[in-house]
């Protein structure tokens, strides 16, 4: 049977087919355009002439001496003609699977149907110890970790270990420096793609955390948690050395060094050391003698707010 599919479809440039005889005669080479016109249709004619035998595959036996197809690109071999697809849009940066709402495009249509649930809100893969549930069977995976304790995942340069890869990854770029979120509005960059959309806000203004108690607005959802507290007077966080509680853990952080003595703010004028990080800022001002608390009554300026509250009174 004479091909349709012949060099002149597809210029011998990128994939070569080395599999059965049969298959050879039939479609001799097939290769996807440099130039990507259009990736979904060389795509599906190279599915189409891939398919054109109806024979099985070849047993692993044979598989181990030759591989039905094989990339020239970075010279993977695959058995079967669906992975060999599958990978050559790796190469191409083929998307042909969009999304009908967002627009969205995919390279498989597995990932495809995975995002499609971000708009139903449908979470098929449930915790059999709790009531959460999941887009993504690998995120029930690292879920079930926090109910066994399992951090497979271990950094190499620190003895901290997590129960899911994606966190190590970010871990790491504690230790590289590695911040390749970039904003597109000022010079800072983060580690995380979920703290760039968080600090993106300060730009916009966009407050999209809402109280249901009193309506205000917030950037970031732990501001709404913090918020809430102010209404329930729930105060989570307790002193190990007192009873004090405490709405935030920072708050309770900047506590506990009455009871420890620690002062990590250190002046590098005169090495004074304090416990918060707004009294080292005040302490720098007698350096330079500025004066940023200024009387609303006269002109006189003290250095510390305390100065400036006691002139008042």
């Amino acid at each position: 049977m004479a091909s349709k599919f012949t060099n002149e479809t597809y210029p011998v440039n990128y994939v070569e087919v080395v599999c059965k005889p049969e298959i050879v005669n039939s479609v001799e080479t097939v290769q996807l355009q440099d130039d990507e016109i259009n990736v979904n249709k060389q795509l599906s004619q190279l599915e189409e002439a891939l398919t054109i035998t109806n024979e099985s595959p070849p047993s692993k036996e044979k598989h181990k001496e030759e591989s039905t197809y094989q990339c020239i690109q970075c010279d993977r071999s695959f058995l079967r003609n669906g992975n060999f697809i599958k990978h050559l849009k790796t190469h191409t940066a083929g998307k042909p699977y969009q999304c009908s709402l967002c627009n969205m495009t995919f390279s498989y249509k597995s990932k495809l149907n995975v995002h499609m649930r971000s708009h139903t809100g449908e979470k098929p893969y449930q915790c059999s110890l709790c009531d959460k549930s999941y887009t993504i069977s690998g995120h029930l995976t690292g879920h079930m970790r926090t109910h066994t304790g399992e951090k497979p995942h271990k950094c190499s340069q620190c003895d901290k270990a997590f129960s899911d890869k994606t966190n190590l990854i970010i871990h790491k770029r504690i230790h590289t420096g590695e911040k390749p979120y970039q904003c597109s509005h000022c010079d800072k960059s983060f580690r995380q793609h979920g703290d760039l959309k968080s600090h993106l806000r300060t730009h916009t203004g966009e407050k999209t955390y809402l109280c249901s108690q009193c309506g205000k607005g917030f950037t970031h959802s732990h501001q709404l948690t913090n918020h809430l507290r102010t209404h329930t007077g729930e105060k989570p966080h307790q002193c190990s050395y007192c009873d004090k509680a405490f709405l935030q853990n920072s708050v309770l952080k900047k506590h506990l060094r009455t009871h420890t003595g620690e002062k990590p703010y250190l002046c590098i004028q005169c090495g004074k050391a304090f416990s918060r990080k707004h009294s080292l800022k005040y302490h720098l001002n007698t350096h330079t003698n500025e004066k940023q608390n200024q009387s609303i009554q006269c002109d006189e300026t003290f250095l510390e707010n305390t100065s400036l509250i006691s002139h008042l009174i």
